[in-house]
């Protein structure tokens, strides 16, 4: 069974008078473990599609399958619960709690999950070390650069055991260095986690790495290529 499955998606919004498609008729199947990007130009409805995919948004039409569960149909309690425990969000603005320390900010999600002290404290060290954070994990982020706090937040989406991340433009605001370290980290986890990686992005380094790249034009799926390449070293 797809880890994914998208049937018929359909978005549409009011501006004004006008009635727009943000996404027409979207079918898509993502399979576990897979590295897949979603590019287009800006306004082809990517990040209205990751939203919808993450539960964010809800699809004026059609279905989403996670995990074998229609999260369409969800309540709102239901659907954060359910976001808490199969979802990881990685955000170009990184959205990390400004009082907390790198390694709180990567215990919170397992908190509310309800793990214990231990294995969240652990689970937290473990994720930051892999991130190539580990001198630094009890600073906050304002004295983080933009380059660490993006690596906090992949910590923190994996560390919470995700089935799927999601992460829009999650290299949006990173150095060559930094973006090519951080798709390096999450392109080993997804190998070696079997978690599944959906991003967003304009950023050709993501492209390069991506095994699958889904590519969006005014609200459609116009292609849909699968990439086997060698990691690059």
């Amino acid at each position: 069974m797809a880890l994914l499955t998208l049937q018929g998606i359909s978005k549409r919004y009011q501006q004004g008078e006008l009635e727009v498609n943000a996404l027409s008729d979207i079918n898509l199947t993502v399979e576990e473990g897979e590295f897949a990007a979603l590019v287009g130009p800006s306004g082809s409805g990517k990040t209205t599609l990751l939203n919808i995919i993450g539960g964010l948004d809800s699809p004026t039409q059609g279905t989403t399958k996670l995990n074998g569960i229609d999260i369409t149909t969800l309540k709102e309690a239901q659907l954060s619960d359910f976001r808490l425990f199969q979802l990881g969000f990685v955000f170009q603005s990184y959205n990390l709690v400004p009082v907390l320390s790198a390694l709180e900010n990567v215990e919170l999600v397992m908190v509310l999950q309800g793990k214990n002290k231990n294995e969240c404290h652990d689970r937290a060290k473990h994720y930051l070390e892999l991130v190539g954070l580990k001198d630094i994990i009890h600073r906050r982020p304002a004295a983080l650069s933009g380059g660490q706090q993006q690596r906090v937040a992949v910590a923190r989406a994996l560390a919470a055991g995700p089935r799927l991340v999601l992460a829009d433009e999650p290299t949006a605001n990173l150095d060559s260095e930094n973006a090519t370290a951080l798709l390096d980290i999450m392109h080993t986890l997804s190998h070696e986690e079997k978690t599944t990686f959906i991003f967003s992005t304009h950023d050709p380094r993501v492209m390069d790495r991506a095994e699958r790249i889904i590519t969006l034009q005014d609200g459609k799926i116009v292609s849909d290529e699968r990439h086997h390449h060698e990691h690059k070293a």
